[in-house]
């Protein structure tokens, strides 16, 4: 073992003094640099900063992903030039979110999407995150709205429709040329204008007729676009059932060949009220005489343009009609028409529709002079006892008022009007 030094005595007063302590070490001059001061402050700031910002990311990654407070699905409408907080305020208001408006703007600059906020009406999923909700609206996916237009309105109706629809923004200017608008099922997003909409049933028109004419029978007796149209809106008007539209279309396409009138009731209608559509009672004896460019029991041919506006199903009907020689049909009683092809079998078929109304309606008060004969399905004459589904001003069956023809009478004289029954339309 090594011996300790021996300890040499001090003074009582040397005692009394405190101990000497060594100096610290003198910094360095390089630590002293004042590069390296600022160096170090810098560094330590970034450090402060990186952990601060790593809380703040994952504080906001949080907030953005956690799912939203709806119960269920819901549609929102952002109204046009809205700011960023009233749409925040909105979707806090309707509780799609539940955070702060100024978080939901935070997330939106988070998101880089601060310009690309679209207005519209939009559907948020159940539980939507703030992300899923700020994505919604940046990518537009707005609530397409399905409209249909039924078939066999006319013009005004169609607008009258549109008017009446409050999806629809804006006024129309004019009322569309007859025939020239598609009925069918649209998809809108809520504020598109009335104006849109027309131009789009019309832009649509023109693609389905255009594909329509080039596929049709080159023997179908029309020869422009518009007279397809015409031809179509008689057969819209006249049978709502799908398997008959080709058979309408051959009667009145045989009868155009053959020089016959079409003797069509809508047609009747439409001259008396136009693009009112309806008629609103039956037609009268003295209606059915009565001159117009539009009635088809006085005029040859097809009337100067269409009486409604007709849908694909009657438009591909027109262009390429059954292959048949009939030239007559009337209502069977049962929702769907009798075709003949001569005129003593159409008769043979009014006698049992007169056989079968009589047992239908055994207390019908005797009509006055100038009341209307009868309708082939017995109702009234601007309605459509054949269709499908609910149709607008679809006139039943009824033929004009004329004496007998003879045995002998030519096939132009085949709707000619037998004294033993009730008149009845006779195609």
């Amino acid at each position: 073992m090594s011996e300790r030094p021996p300890i040499s005595p001090r003074s009582p007063r040397a005692a009394l003094e405190p101990e000497q302590v060594p100096p610290p070490p003198k910094r360095s001059d390089r630590a002293r640099n004042p590069f390296v001061v600022v160096g170090n402050a810098i560094f330590t700031i970034l450090i402060i900063l990186m952990i601060g910002v790593g809380g703040v990311y994952y504080y906001g990654r949080q907030i953005l992903e956690t799912p939203g407070p709806l119960k269920e699905d819901k549609i929102v409408n952002i109204p046009s030039r809205a700011g960023k907080r009233d749409i925040a305020d909105a979707l806090l208001r309707e509780g799609v979110i539940n955070v702060n408006p100024w978080v939901f703007i935070g997330g939106v600059f988070a998101l880089k999407a601060s310009s690309d906020l679209k207005p519209g009406e939009y559907s948020f999923q159940k539980s939507a995150s703030l992300r899923e909700v700020i994505a919604t609206i940046v990518e537009g996916k707005v609530v397409q709205h399905a409209v249909t237009i039924p078939e066999g309105l006319t013009s005004e109706q169609i607008v009258t429709r549109l008017l009446d629809n409050d999806i629809f923004a804006g006024s129309v200017r004019e009322i569309p040329r007859e025939g020239t608008l598609l009925p069918e099922t649209y998809k809108f997003p809520r504020g598109t204008t009335r104006e849109q909409v027309i131009q789009r049933m019309q832009q649509t028109q023109k693609r389905v007729l255009t594909e329509i004419w080039e596929r049709r029978n080159p023997d179908v007796p029309v020869r422009s676009l518009d007279q397809l149209i015409t031809l179509a809106s008689i057969i819209e008007k006249e049978t709502g059932r799908a398997d008959e539209r080709s058979r309408v279309a051959a009667v009145f396409a045989n009868r155009l060949r053959q020089k016959i009138k079409l003797q069509s009731d809508p047609t009747i209608i439409y001259g008396l009220v136009g693009g009112k559509g309806t008629l609103g009672r039956p037609i009268k004896r003295s209606e059915i005489t009565q001159p117009s460019p539009y009635n088809t029991y006085v005029i040859d041919g097809l009337p100067p343009g269409p009486i409604a506006n007709p849908g694909r199903a009657s438009l591909e009907a027109a262009a390429n009609p059954a292959r048949t020689r009939d030239l007559f049909f009337v209502a069977d009683g049962t929702g769907g028409h009798a075709f003949t092809e001569t005129y003593d079998q159409h008769q043979k078929n009014v006698a049992k529709l007169r056989s079968l109304e009589k047992q239908i309606q055994n207390d019908t008060v005797e009509p006055s002079e100038d009341a209307p004969p009868p309708t082939a399905a017995g109702a009234p004459a601007d309605t459509n006892p054949t269709a499908a589904t609910p149709r607008p001003a679809a006139p039943a069956k009824k033929p004009p008022a004329r004496p007998p023809a003879p045995a002998t009478a030519p096939a132009r004289q085949g709707a000619a009007q037998s004294t033993t029954t009730p008149p009845v339309v006779q195609r």
